[in-house]
């Protein structure tokens, strides 16, 4: 979690403002929806904050977001950090020529894809998305980016499912949280 600490009362805001759907959108799914978050003004700029100071000074020339929650979420760190915003989405939604990755979920497979030449050789990358649960999706956009020669700096996640060992999937790349779900 955020820097472990736990005095920083914009966590527990943040934390509060996520609402928790049980069987949702099946049963035993307990869904973390964040937008309960976006309606709470303060809890979504101390979100956004939280990670603008994270990253401030790391020399962040990307970031990346994983579709559709990491698109609500990164592009106002790039903008406040100087970064641009690459778009990491699912198949068929980008015009133009894409590079993919194709991941596997419990039953059978997904893919991801961004345009190819939106990150260049070299370029420091965060790749953001809400939640971090199997970690599959962040899995393959780290191999994504990494393919065309990107340095995947970090994944920032505004939720973590401890239970689900997402960061076991990412091996040693490592991973900014600011809660844990319900």
């Amino acid at each position: 979690m955020a820097s472990n600490d736990t005095q920083d009362p914009r966590l527990a805001r943040i934390s509060s403002s996520i609402r928790v759907i049980p069987n949702f959108p099946k049963p035993g799914i307990m869904f973390q929806d964040i937008t309960t978050l976006l309606l709470d003004t303060k809890a979504f700029k101390d979100t956004i904050d939280l990670f603008v100071e994270r990253y401030r000074d790391q020399n962040i020339s990307v970031v990346a977001g994983v579709e559709a929650r990491g698109f609500i979420f990164g592009p106002p760190i790039a903008l406040a950090i100087g970064a641009k915003f690459v778009p990491i989405r699912k198949p068929k939604k980008l015009p133009g020529e894409v590079i993919s990755e194709e991941y596997s979920l419990e039953y059978g497979t997904d893919k991801i894809e961004m345009h190819v030449g939106a990150v260049q050789p070299g370029e420091r990358v965060v790749v953001v998305d809400d939640l971090i649960a199997t970690g599959g999706t962040l899995a393959a956009a780290i191999k994504l980016l990494e393919r065309v020669g990107a340095h995947v700096a970090e994944c920032a996640c505004v939720i973590e499912l401890p239970e689900l060992k997402g960061r076991e999937r990412l091996g040693d790349k490592s991973v900014f949280v600011l809660v844990d779900g319900a």
